[in-house]
Parts: C-alpha cells; sequence; structure tokens
C-alpha cells in the first residue's frame, strides 16, 4: 500500500475502543494487542477505501445486530475517515455536515433541538459510526476526532458538533471532548436505543487544542484527551492534505 497519500502517520501505543451511540463491545476476534506500530490516517474517497471502512464497522457492529448501510458513506454531505496499520483497517469515522436537503443524523430523533440552534444561525456537524478496534491507540480515536475538527471548522467555517450516544458513554465524552448536554435522552430509532444528544462549541475544542495538542504523557493533571491531539503548528500540514485528499469528494466542491 502508498503511504504517500496519508493525511497524517505516526506511532503509538496504548488503548481505546468504541463509543458512539450503537457501538457495542468489541468481539473477542477483535481483542489484539497493537503497540508501536505505525498509524496512517486517510480520507475515504474512492470505493475501495470506503469498502474497507464498512469493512471495520460491520465486523464491530454487524455480530451485534445492528444494521450498517454500505452505501452510507456515498452522501455527499458526508466524509469518511480511516486509520490503517500493517494494511488492517484499525479505525473509522464520518462526519457529517449539515445540510438543508439531507441534514444530519441526528434529526431524525433531535431534529427539533437541532432546529433551534441552526435558528440561531450555528453551523452543525455531526460526528458519526465511530469504531475503533479493541486494542488499539487512544491517539488513533484523538487523530480521527482531530482531522474531523480541522475538515469542518478550519476548512468549512463549521461551528458546532453535536453526537447521540449512548447514555453509559455521556461521561466519557463530557469528560475527555468537554461535550455538553443539549437534547436530554430519547429512543435512537435506528438502532432501538436510548440515545442522549450531546453538543460541543468547535471554538472551544481549537482552544483546548491550542493548550494541550501536542503535550502527550506530559499534560500534567489534564484528564482530556487533548494532550493526545497534534500540536497547533501541525494543523496548516493536516490542513493541505485533507483539501487535496477531498478533490474527488462533491461536497468540499459544492460548498466551499
Amino acid at each position: 500500500m502508498q503511504y504517500d497519500d496519508a493525511i497524517v502517520s505516526f506511532e503509538v501505543g496504548n488503548t481505546m475502543r468504541d463509543l458512539v451511540i450503537g457501538e457495542g463491545k468489541t468481539a473477542a476476534a477483535l481483542d489484539h494487542p497493537l503497540d508501536q506500530q505505525i498509524f496512517h490516517i486517510r480520507m475515504a474517497n474512492s470505493q475501495g477505501r470506503r469498502e474497507a471502512a464498512s469493512l471495520l464497522l460491520k465486523k464491530m457492529y454487524g455480530w451485534r445486530g445492528y444494521s450498517i448501510d454500505p452505501h452510507a458513506t456515498h452522501l455527499p454531505n458526508k466524509i469518511t475517515l480511516f486509520a490503517e496499520t500493517g494494511g488492517d483497517t484499525v479505525g473509522t469515522m464520518s462526519l457529517c455536515l449539515d445540510d438543508s436537503e439531507i441534514g444530519l443524523p441526528a434529526d431524525e430523533n433531535f431534529g427539533d433541538k437541532l432546529d433551534l440552534l441552526r435558528a440561531q444561525d450555528r453551523r452543525l456537524c455531526e460526528p458519526s459510526r465511530l469504531a475503533i478496534d479493541k486494542g488499539v491507540s487512544k491517539r488513533v480515536f484523538a487523530a480521527l476526532i482531530h482531522i474531523s475538527y480541522i475538515y469542518a471548522h478550519n476548512i468549512h467555517g463549521y461551528t458546532d458538533y453535536v453526537i447521540e450516544v449512548n447514555p453509559r458513554h455521556v461521561m466519557f465524552y463530557k469528560r475527555m471532548l468537554g461535550f455538553r448536554d443539549f437534547g436530554g435522552e430519547r429512543e435512537c430509532t435506528r438502532v432501538g436505543a436510548p440515545a442522549v444528544l450531546l453538543r460541543l462549541e468547535l471554538d472551544y475544542m481549537g482552544e483546548q487544542i491550542e493548550k494541550f495538542g501536542g503535550m502527550m504523557e506530559q499534560h500534567g493533571n489534564e484528564r482530556s484527551f487533548y494532550p493526545f491531539f497534534f500540536p497547533i503548528w501541525d494543523e496548516p500540514g493536516i490542513t493541505g492534505r485533507l483539501v487535496m485528499g477531498a478533490t474527488s469528494s462533491s461536497w468540499p466542491a459544492q460548498h466551499k
């Protein structure tokens, strides 16, 4: 596999797991240690890459009975990022950008709440379908989130993340990224499980990245994931590679 089109590459260890709504525990077959491996983050901007990202979702969630739409990544308001190491896809997430015709996945259950933000001229985006193989570094999780932030906020000027999460994961997102309660708890009709709507202002995320990004284990008493984000001075290079990687996607061409 060629690595010259990676948005970013880095070497890490440690552990993380899947945490968004409808994403349960991983199968035992996926429990493999990955220590000091080189990870590459790319945009799934081709059919083969979308299929690789879909495969990870299917093998992590399909065994629990969740339905994974193999065509979901083709929506024009969505990008999909994926992490790979040694030729294996080990992490993926999608980012949906609000569109007046398509909307966001959270509109299905929380459309009235999202409309309140839209009425304030907030520009919304929704991280979704986040999947990280068990045993994969927390830095992979941080990298996917940071890159999605750069794409949404720095390139396209979006102002807020909204996300539906299982109630048992609410404290994680609040503590580790700074999300706040916004829409309360409702039934998620897509997976038949309870969901809580959370919101995060991207200006706040940018402040935390500037303050803590790149500190890694030298973060003192900071308990969030922001020390595992990239340092702020890496953002221009990541931005450039993101723009280049998105040139084959219809969304940036239509909505820049």
